[in-house]
């Protein structure tokens, strides 16, 4: 026989077990709950998808790329000569900082 464990849990748990249970056990309630939940996790990491982790750290590395590439215009544009008007530089130089600010906030 297995060894028995008590596990203390609020009531209100406790009657939502007893409500969705059916003819189950609470402790093979319990466990098939923690299987089903397992296979599914495992299911979805077969399907190739992604943690929200992921998700963000791909979305800081396009923001990243974005603001390498605008940089990369403005200097180039500034080596061969051509000078920007005021206004498209500023709102260039807006959009860098506001790429910068937001992924260090974010990765701070």
């Amino acid at each position: 026989m297995s060894e028995k464990r008590m596990l203390i849990v609020d009531a209100e748990l406790v009657k939502k077990i007893d409500e969705n249970r059916g003819d189950m056990g609470r402790s093979e309630f319990l466990n098939f709950l923690i299987d089903s939940q397992l296979k599914e996790k495992e299911e979805s990491k077969k399907q190739g998808s992604v943690t929200r982790e992921e998700f963000h750290q791909f979305q800081e590395g396009t923001k990243e790329l974005l603001r390498n590439f605008l940089e990369f215009f403005i200097s180039y544009g500034l080596e061969l000569g051509k000078q920007p008007s005021d206004s498209e530089f500023e709102q260039l130089s807006r959009k860098l900082q506001s790429l910068g600010s937001s992924a260090k906030v974010k990765g701070s």
